[in-house]
Protein backbone atom coordinates (compact mmCIF):
# COMPACT_ATOMS: atom_id res chain seq x y z
CA UNK A 1 0.00 0.00 0.00
CA UNK A 2 2.50 2.26 0.85
CA UNK A 3 4.61 1.70 -1.99
CA UNK A 4 2.04 1.79 -4.49
CA UNK A 5 1.29 5.27 -2.67
CA UNK A 6 5.30 6.46 -3.03
CA UNK A 7 5.14 5.21 -6.38
CA UNK A 8 1.67 7.17 -7.72
CA UNK A 9 3.50 10.74 -5.64
CA UNK A 10 6.33 10.16 -7.65
CA UNK A 11 4.64 9.61 -11.28
CA UNK A 12 2.25 12.61 -10.10
CA UNK A 13 5.19 14.70 -9.04
CA UNK A 14 7.32 14.22 -11.65
CA UNK A 15 4.33 15.17 -14.27
CA UNK A 16 3.75 18.39 -11.94
CA UNK A 17 7.53 19.11 -12.52
CA UNK A 18 6.93 18.46 -16.11
CA UNK A 19 4.30 21.32 -16.85
CA UNK A 20 6.25 23.33 -14.15
CA UNK A 21 3.44 23.39 -11.85
CA UNK A 22 4.54 23.85 -8.33
CA UNK A 23 2.70 23.14 -4.76
CA UNK A 24 2.92 26.73 -4.15
CA UNK A 25 0.93 27.75 -7.22
CA UNK A 26 -1.79 25.28 -6.47
CA UNK A 27 -2.35 26.86 -3.43
CA UNK A 28 -2.28 30.22 -4.54
CA UNK A 29 -5.00 28.94 -6.87
CA UNK A 30 -6.59 27.83 -4.33
CA UNK A 31 -6.80 30.70 -1.97
CA UNK A 32 -7.57 33.27 -5.18
CA UNK A 33 -10.56 30.90 -5.71
CA UNK A 34 -11.73 31.18 -2.11
CA UNK A 35 -10.82 35.03 -1.89
CA UNK A 36 -13.17 35.90 -5.17
CA UNK A 37 -16.08 33.94 -3.69
CA UNK A 38 -15.65 36.12 -0.83
CA UNK A 39 -15.76 39.01 -3.24
CA UNK A 40 -19.00 37.83 -4.50
CA UNK A 41 -20.67 38.82 -1.37
CA UNK A 42 -22.15 35.62 -1.30
CA UNK A 43 -24.60 36.40 -2.90
CA UNK A 44 -23.62 33.36 -5.36
CA UNK A 45 -23.14 31.05 -2.90
CA UNK A 46 -26.43 31.54 -1.35
CA UNK A 47 -27.86 31.13 -4.30
CA UNK A 48 -26.31 27.93 -4.73
CA UNK A 49 -27.79 26.98 -1.43
CA UNK A 50 -31.29 27.75 -2.38
CA UNK A 51 -30.69 25.61 -5.16
CA UNK A 52 -29.60 22.72 -3.05
CA UNK A 53 -32.30 23.60 -0.75
CA UNK A 54 -34.67 22.86 -3.74
CA UNK A 55 -33.61 19.96 -4.96
CA UNK A 56 -33.32 18.24 -1.74
CA UNK A 57 -37.12 19.31 -1.11
CA UNK A 58 -37.83 17.18 -3.57
CA UNK A 59 -35.05 14.28 -3.59
CA UNK A 60 -35.00 13.56 0.27
CA UNK A 61 -38.38 12.60 0.44
CA UNK A 62 -37.94 10.09 -2.58
CA UNK A 63 -34.55 8.69 -1.21
CA UNK A 64 -36.48 8.18 2.65
CA UNK A 65 -39.51 6.66 0.86
CA UNK A 66 -37.18 4.08 -0.94
CA UNK A 67 -35.77 2.93 1.59
CA UNK A 68 -38.43 2.21 4.34
CA UNK A 69 -40.11 0.38 1.09
CA UNK A 70 -36.62 -1.52 0.80
CA UNK A 71 -36.54 -2.44 4.67
CA UNK A 72 -37.95 -5.96 4.31
CA UNK A 73 -36.74 -6.32 0.48
CA UNK A 74 -33.49 -8.33 -0.71
CA UNK A 75 -30.02 -7.03 0.11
Amino acid sequence: MALKLLLMSLVVGALMMWLEIRPADILMGLANFFRRIYALGFGAVRELIDYVVAGAAIVFPIWFLQRLLNVGGRK
